[in-house]
């Protein structure tokens, strides 16, 4: 399956995510992305910080939030290969995998549990089989 159709697919197709991206792990690269919804480089950097928990990256997400698609997002968790946030009745799903990180977008009319689920079933999926 091509990067895109797991957007496609496996994420908005499910009616839990509305836009999404997959980047590199490194964070220098998009492999996949909904119409419209663009990560810019310098958020792609800021968001593979936070999950590989370089510098101060963790305690910065927590005090300033963090930048997707040009929107800002309160970090209202982060785990190990996860961050959460929110804007509103709106949010943001990130979840690390070996070699990408999954974006995944939830909007106001969607359920922020099935949103998670989602887009950490993915990860978990793209993990067993080597990605």
């Amino acid at each position: 399956m091509s990067w895109q159709a797991y957007v496609d697919s496996s994420l908005v197709a499910t009616g839990h995510i509305d836009k999404a991206a997959i980047i590199s792990v490194a964070g220098d690269s998009v492999w996949a992305t909904s119409s419209g919804f663009t990560v810019q480089p310098a958020e792609m950097k800021n968001l593979v910080a936070i999950l590989t928990a370089s510098g101060d990256a963790i305690d910065k997400a927590h005090a300033d939030g963090v930048h997707v698609a040009g929107e800002r997002y309160v970090v209202t968790r982060i785990e190990d290969r996860s961050v959460y946030g929110r804007q509103g009745r709106t949010g943001i799903v990130v979840v690390k995998t070996k070699q990408a990180v999954i974006v995944g977008h939830y909007a106001e009319n969607q359920v922020v549990g099935n949103a998670t689920q989602t887009v950490e079933a993915l990860a978990d999926y793209l993990i067993k089989v080597g990605y």
